[in-house]
């Protein structure tokens, strides 16, 4: 069994975090955009890092296409993510390649789904919430509390 762990910097890799023992003792990379916090993680673990689309169109395709590089390549198994947009190709591009996706929901989402929430949701083989409230939005979802 190989993980993927797909999770833009900041808290969205920070929460993914606080579940590692899901990926514990498989082989596993991460993909993330460059920030502290995975610049961080990269001095103990396999991290590659995507430009982050931030909704612009040329940097979606690079996303894109860095997604689906890595994904021929390491051909992982599952990918586990708590998005955001850096993560999304990677989702998206392993679901028509056939791997399973386990999909987190922000913990700051309370209110309001996520973008990457809302597109994950519909091709998601699991999707956890960590609100109740949640559940209005993603009524097949599993609430799972939070991950702090």
């Amino acid at each position: 069994m190989k993980v993927c762990i797909a999770a833009s910097g900041g808290g969205h890799l920070t929460e993914i975090l606080q579940v590692k023992k899901a990926w514990s003792g498989m082989r596993h990379y991460f993909i993330s955009d460059v920030r502290n916090n995975s610049k961080e993680l990269a001095k103990s673990e396999k991290v590659y890092f995507f430009e982050c689309p931030r909704r612009n169109p040329i940097s979606f395709l690079k996303n894109f296409f860095q997604s689906l590089k890595i994904l021929l390549k390491e051909k992982p198994d599952i990918i586990v993510s708590t998005g955001a947009d850096t993560a999304l190709s990677t989702c998206v591009l392993g679901k028509l390649l056939g791997k399973k996706l386990v999909f987190i929901e922000s913990y700051c989402r309370v209110s309001e789904a996520s973008l990457s929430g809302k597109i994950c949701y519909k091709i998601a083989d699991v999707f956890f919430v960590q609100w109740k409230e949640n559940l209005k939005f993603f009524p097949n979802a599993r609430f799972a509390g939070g991950v702090f």
